[in-house]
């Protein structure tokens, strides 16, 4: 996978890649021939007295220094465009394809693992190519080239990298194939010190409430040292390549000293040509290390490539059809036939048989018991599921055949946790329908009972709504919910249990003002509160996922002893009628 993603990712920035292969080139070039300058200064001048020698020999040293230099910045520049390229291709390609997912794909994945694979995996595939490009195209250009220019200076003390250079590769893979499970183990426990963290932040009212920050910090240790211990089992492992390195690189300096004194000794090998073998014989062996380095990249990126590929190859259970119908033939109206869902690997289906029509100017309410499926009617009339079998058709057409723009054009959806993003009160509003003017902003305020409150803000329109907005109450959430949707002007209004944080007051005045100002609309309203429905045109009651009964509020009082015993918990038989 791994290979996958850096060959379709990687494709469009080739100029970057090619420029960091040529100067990487040059710069290996200019380190290979330092240490053979070095030793005819040492060989041609030193020895000899030549001042003259070494002066110019010195001055082309310096001159190859700067043009490596030069080239290892601009290897380091042309690479790193290269990976921050990279990376913000890939949290893209994962964003949208999140985007696409259903609830059903949200909830395999889990948001916690979804985040820590949009950031935390991307960056660890980022790095792996970022240090490739300036080190793993290099190293092996200095290795062999190094053995090449070793060789050319003396042949028999050769026997030294035979021996060194296996060694140092058979130590190094034997700790890099005990890190690579551990890597793996590492990402998951990221993932879930990420759960453990979500949970806390967005329960914080909860943990609170019931003086739980005891128990959920230890929550918190646990998940921490668990990824703790194993990042330590993975550094001790890592703190071992160094020393075992130097002592690999040490003791080939002495074997190349040892040995190629006597050589000098008996005249057949110069000073200098023993200092060049040794500056090579260093340069291979570095360049052995500078592609462990990359080997101890490579397990972990691997591990985050199956997990980012794992996410861009899983497609979306509810997909766009191929041949889209973008006309409606029954605008406003929406009609299940027969509709059975399950959830994946649930026993039992959450809907049985469902069928039922909500026309414009109508306002069908939806009312059960808590787990009778509900909400499942409200998702898959938006389509955010498909039904396992039967159809849900909205203005006429199979939803699973009608152009995902018309489709949600079509609803405003209240969800029952209303959910406001970080912005203003007009940004809020402006979700569904960005073009909105301020007199339209206002006007659905004014409907969804919201005005007034909005009007007390020292900004009004402009006040700030907080990430959730969490700096409102659960009442003022709920009507700036209802008013984004009044702002969208749809043809269907799915209320989801949008009315249970209001007083009966306000609840009163927010329907009456409904039916004022959109209705005509086609509206479906789930409901715990019986006098939040008791005006609706058909009442649907819901139990173990079936319509058991349907009718208005005083049909099924008279003939429905699931609807009369919902309604009598709530309210007397007098205020019921």
């Amino acid at each position: 996978m791994l290979v996958t993603l850096l060959r379709r990712y990687l494709r469009p920035y080739w100029p970057l890649l090619v420029a960091v292969v040529v100067f990487q080139l040059a710069q290996s070039i200019a380190s290979l021939y330092l240490p053979s300058l070095n030793a005819d200064i040492i060989d041609d001048g030193v020895a000899t007295g030549d001042t003259g020698t070494i002066f110019r020999l010195g001055g082309i040293m310096l001159a190859i220094t700067l043009v490596q230099v030069a080239c290892a910045i601009a290897a380091v520049y042309f690479g790193a465009r290269a990976a921050m390229a990279l990376g913000r291709d890939l949290r893209r390609a994962v964003f949208r394809r999140v985007s696409d997912f259903s609830e059903q794909e949200v909830s395999r994945f889990g948001a916690p693992s979804l985040i820590t694979r949009s950031t935390n995996d991307v960056q660890q595939v980022q790095m792996l190519v970022l240090m490739s490009c300036t080190i793993l195209v290099s190293a092996p250009i200095l290795a062999i080239g190094g053995v090449i220019m070793a060789l050319r200076e003396d042949l028999q003390l050769s026997w030294i990298m035979v021996v060194a250079v296996p060694v140092l590769l058979v130590s190094v893979g034997l700790i890099i194939s005990r890190m690579v499970p551990l890597f793996q183990s590492m990402q998951r426990k990221i993932d879930n010190v990420n759960r453990v963290l979500r949970e806390q932040l967005t329960g914080i009212r909860v943990i609170r409430a019931f003086v739980r920050e005891g128990v959920e910090s230890e929550r918190f240790d646990e998940a921490n040292d668990q990824l703790t211990d194993t990042a330590l089992k993975a550094g001790r492992l890592f703190a071992l390549v160094f020393p075992i390195v130097m002592l690999v690189l040490n003791l080939s300096s002495i074997a190349v000293l040892w040995f190629g004194a006597f050589r000098v000794e008996d005249g057949s090998m110069q000073i200098g040509s023993l200092t060049a073998f040794l500056s090579y014989l260093i340069q291979i062996l570095m360049a052995v290390m500078m592609a462990t380095m990359i080997a101890f990249l490579l397990p972990r990126a691997a591990v985050s490539a199956g997990r980012i590929g794992e996410v861009l190859e899983t497609e979306p259970s509810v997909v766009e059809p191929t041949a889209p119908v973008s006309e409606l033939s029954e605008p406003g109206t929406v009609e299940f036939r027969d509709v059975t869902f399950a959830y994946p690997g649930a026993d039992e289906p959450v809907l049985r048989k469902v069928s039922f029509t909500a026309r414009p100017g109508e306002v069908t309410a939806i009312i059960g018991s808590t787990g009778a499926g509900k909400t499942t009617i409200v998702n898959l009339a938006a389509r955010l599921f498909d039904a396992t079998s039967g159809s849900v058709r909205v203005g006429g057409v199979d939803v699973r055949e009608l152009d995902p723009e018309v489709l949600n054009a079509q609803f405003g959806l209240v969800p029952q946790k209303p959910y406001l993003f970080a912005g203003t009160v007009a940004s809020t509003l402006r979700y569904g329908n960005p073009d909105a003017s301020d007199a339209e902003l206002w006007a659905a305020l004014e409907t969804a009972q919201a005005r007034d409150f909005v009007e007390a803000m020292p900004e009004q329109l402009e006040a700030p709504i907080a990430q959730g907005g969490t700096n409102v109450s659960g009442g003022q959430r709920q009507r700036l919910s209802i008013a984004r949707a009044l702002v969208k002007r749809p043809s269907v209004f799915l209320f989801d249990d949008s009315f249970s944080a209001l007083d009966t007051a306000t609840d009163a005045r927010l329907r009456a003002a409904l039916e004022r100002t959109v209705g005509d609309a086609t509206m479906i309203v789930v409901a715990q509160r019986v006098a939040t429905i008791t005006g609706a045109d058909q009442i649907l009651v819901i139990e173990d996922g079936r319509i058991v009964d349907r009718g208005t509020h005083t049909e099924l009082l008279e003939r429905s002893q699931p609807y009369r015993e919902i309604v009598e918990s709530q309210l007397s038989v007098e205020e019921a009628a």
